[in-house]
């Protein structure tokens, strides 16, 4: 009995050891993990480098529109941090647009008073050479196709205006909190009526909104003033011009309703405009990449991806100053921390997404090799706000592998990031998108609003002080630990894909548009 104490005895042990040996591995394995995470915090918390960098891009350099002399400094400048950092970086073609530099604008009321007005021509508008001045004349209200036309001769050697004038400038969530119920129901009422008004008489031209424009500058007219508000105090939207030969304008809310009145009570309001772009011929279009060699798996991926163009309206600081801003600091933080990574972390800065993924989509498609050897893309694009939602793209097993990376994240990050598994595959509205269509595992880290549609998506107000530092801290740390996290991944993961609800379908993959910007 005493023997068979002894033996039993002695196989618990050797059992107690053997587990012991297996856990150690993993043991080891969960310290290095936290280790490395508690790095990567430190060195972004004590050392960070966002304010400098913002201060540099968004400040120093401005607005990056496709085609501009901006993006060509801008990448160059996103190269120089890297060299400084001893992380390799390039930049490469793959493709043309029209090239194009803002310049001075100024847009003044000079009858029946004196006021300069608030606005800014669009990306691509022609020049004026020299400061033109006219009256305005408001797009007309016509039968039909065959009535325009026989309207148009009267815009000759004025300024037309051709946007609805806003019944108030007020955004809803201010009428909320101070209108009385009825006035606010009435005011909406009114609105819709007027904004059906004014689809209807754009329609009645028989053209579209590109076409419009080229048939005033035909008929001689002087420029176009625009005014598309974002529903936010002070804010338009600032997009690209259709014409080739007369300027285009956009005009604050507040001033274009000044104007607009004016002319329909026969005051006849004159206005001087004076825009200074530069046209530069067809110019290159790039992406701007850096890579940290991998040392184990070098031909396997991970990419960090955020597009660097912008519009031109403001500066682009947080559509997508802020998301640049995140995968160099997170970069910068892994070189640091993580200088011999077991597979090859690669960043893709994106040119043009602003006119359709362009870059992104061309790069899918320039390099299969690396597409079909990517662990995961994570990519940052809607505004300051920190991360608060992450999806699993439409992919079966993301739960599995992405659940288990986010978790390696300090609570305060993680316990504001809501996960939905699988997820839907995104269609096409930032570059992960891009790599979804091919099948391949992007995924998005999506932001805390801080008013981005209103205030500072593609406006006149995306500028250096609405970036929320904190904020754009707190995804730098959550992006560079998800890269060290699945770099260390031991398998590659699965690209496996869920079914989706009934109605919807995987999307299909999108040429880039190498060329563009003329026509």
């Amino acid at each position: 009995m005493k023997t068979s104490i002894n033996n039993l005895t002695s196989r618990l042990s050797q059992l107690v050891i053997g587990l012991s040996l297996m856990a150690t591995p993993l043991l080891a394995q969960q310290n290095n993990h936290s280790s490395t995470v508690n790095a990567i915090v430190k060195e972004a918390t004590e050392n960070s480098q966002l304010k400098r960098m913002a201060h540099e891009l968004i400040d120093g350099i401005g607005p990056r529109l496709v085609g501009s002399t901006k993006m060509l400094q801008a990448s160059d400048w996103a190269m120089n941090q890297y060299k400084q950092w001893g992380i390799d970086a390039r930049r490469e073609n793959y493709g043309t647009w029209r090239g194009w530099d803002r310049g001075i604008s100024s847009i003044d009321m000079v009858s029946p008073w004196i006021k300069s007005l608030e606005g800014t021509q669009l990306a691509f508008s022609p020049a004026t050479k020299k400061p033109k001045t006219g009256e305005t004349i408001i797009l007309a209200d016509v039968a039909d196709s065959v009535a325009f036309k026989a309207w148009l001769p009267q815009v000759k050697g004025k300024f037309v205006l051709i946007s609805m004038p806003q019944l108030t400038g007020r955004p809803d969530y201010n009428w909320q909190e101070f209108a009385q119920k009825e006035s606010f129901e009435a005011m909406k009422k009114e609105r819709d009526a007027q904004t059906e008004a004014w689809r209807k008489r754009i329609s009645k031209t028989g053209l579209t909104n590109a076409k419009l424009a080229l048939a005033l500058e035909e008929a001689g007219a002087l420029g176009i003033v625009s005014s598309t508000w974002s529903n936010g105090f002070g804010v338009n939207k600032i997009f690209a011009a259709f014409t080739r030969k007369i300027p285009t304008v956009s005009v604050a809310l507040e001033d274009y309703g000044l104007l607009y009145r004016l002319t329909e009570s026969g005051n006849q309001p004159k206005i001087t405009v004076n825009t200074q772009s530069k046209e530069l011929g067809t110019v290159p279009t790039f992406n701007t990449h850096a890579e940290i060699k991998g040392i184990e798996k070098p031909n396997e991926y991970v990419m960090l991806s955020a597009h660097l163009d912008s519009w031109d309206g403001a500066t682009g600081a947080t559509d997508n100053g802020t998301g640049t801003l995140v995968m160099l600091e997170a970069m910068r933080i892994l070189k640091k921390v993580y200088p011999n990574p077991k597979r090859t972390i690669l960043v893709g800065h994106w040119g043009s997404e602003e006119q359709g993924l362009n870059g992104s989509r061309a790069f899918v498609e320039d390099h299969p090799e690396i597409v079909a050897n990517l662990q995961a893309l994570f990519n940052q694009d809607n505004g300051t706000g920190r991360v608060v939602n992450l999806g699993g793209s439409g992919f079966a097993k993301a739960k599995d592998y992405l659940s288990k990376w986010l978790a390696a994240t300090p609570d305060t990050i993680k316990n504001r990031i809501k996960t939905t598994f699988p997820g839907t595959p995104g269609g096409g509205g930032s570059d992960f998108a891009s790599f979804v269509a091919v099948g391949t595992t992007g995924f998005n880290l999506s932001s805390l609003s801080w008013s981005y549609g209103a205030y500072t998506w593609h406006t006149n107000r995306d500028t250096y002080d609405k970036i929320v530092f904190d904020d754009v801290k707190s995804n730098a740390i959550l992006t560079a630990i998800l890269v060290y996290m699945a770099c260390e991944e031991p398998e590659k993961i699965s690209t496996e894909k869920a079914d989706l609800p009934a109605g919807q379908k995987w999307p299909s993959q999108v040429k880039s548009k190498r060329s563009g910007g003329t026509n």
